[in-house]
């Protein structure tokens, strides 16, 4: 069976990091690398040779990889991040990953390279290739907007969102709806917002809807819309979107087709953008906190990079902000 440095820190008892800085002949105490020492003898490890390649002194930068420049999401957070790492005297390399898994997994290896401190991922998905290249690297890394069991992770309760949202527009009367939702190989987005949204519904006997995918542009949600307006025999009374990328583009195909929101169709989205606010009608929306997250998951790397605690798992709430898209029915 392989040994990796999670295997030793468990054994010696003590952080992964702290192995990490032993490997990369960084500081630790006589006391700690005396016991590390001792399980590396009894098990035989040997680092690989790219963990090898690691051993010189870290710098001050912490590295972000990023899916999309142009995302509003992760635009405000790395935003928050730049701010808060300056404030502690580090300074923000991003990688545009251009929404490709494999780039994300390269940008891993290439950071590491580069005697990077510690990285935040904007995670879309979290395959076994991540994971087997954040352990080869050997330094902090931060899942951000996905959660592994392994990994520190930082999420939102999007279970909590999708089930608030879901009760919502259901206390407003709406008893035939539309989920406009995306691929379920994003957890966060795809899977935990709908099954919020489906434990919602159950609490409903009269309820009842139908669940479509897009993808993540403005444009997918319209032509998405168009499908819906042109096939159902009924048009649905509010559609919940799993973005506020795609309630745009809904509200977009809406008025192509001169349905009235939201006199005929309300719309509800996930994300609390800028523009949902200066749009008419004020789109109805879940806000997340990105800027605070983006300042939270920086004091998180700084104090992984000390070597200080820091929880496994990190939950940001969000919180519905009611806007004039959404139509009371009773």
């Amino acid at each position: 069976m392989n040994i990796t440095i999670t295997d030793i820190a468990h054994k010696a008892g003590v952080a992964k990091s702290t192995v990490s800085r032993f490997l990369n002949g960084g500081s630790v105490s006589r006391a700690t690398r005396q016991k590390i020492e001792l399980v590396i003898q009894e098990t035989g490890y040997i680092p690989n040779s790219f963990a090898q390649s690691l051993k010189a002194k870290k710098n001050s930068m912490i590295g972000t990889i990023v899916p999309r420049l142009d995302s509003f999401s992760a635009s405000q957070t790395v935003a928050g991040m730049d701010e808060e790492l300056r404030k502690q005297g580090y300074q923000l390399l991003i990688i545009n990953a251009s929404q490709d898994l494999s780039r994300e997994i390269e940008a891993l290896y290439d950071l590491a390279r580069q005697k990077i401190s510690g990285i935040i991922l904007f995670a879309t998905q979290v395959t076994e290739a991540h994971l087997t290249a954040i352990e080869e690297i050997n330094i902090p890394v931060i899942l951000l907007g996905q959660e592994h069991k392994d990994v520190h992770s930082m999420i939102y309760n999007d279970f909590a969102a999708g089930y608030d949202m879901g009760r919502y527009v259901m206390s407003k009367g709406h008893r035939h709806i539309a989920y406009i939702g995306v691929t379920e190989k994003d957890v966060a987005v795809g899977v935990q917002r709908k099954e919020g949204f489906l434990k919602a519904l159950s609490e409903y006997e009269d309820a009842d809807a139908h669940f479509y995918e897009s993808g993540f542009k403005m444009s997918d949600g319209v032509q998405t819309a168009l499908a819906i307006f042109e096939h159902d025999h009924t048009l649905p009374t509010a559609v919940v979107c799993a973005t506020d990328n795609i309630a745009l583009g809904v509200m977009k195909a809406a008025h192509i087709k001169g349905i009235q929101i939201p006199g005929t169709l309300s719309v509800t989205g996930f994300g609390g953008y800028d523009v949902t606010e200066v749009i008419h009608p004020g789109l109805t929306t879940v806000k997340y906190g990105y800027s605070q997250a983006g300042h939270l998951a920086a004091q998180h790397m700084i104090k992984l990079v000390n070597d200080d605690p820091v929880d496994l798992l990190t939950v940001m709430n969000c919180e519905i902000i009611q806007r004039e898209s959404v139509d009371n029915l009773k």
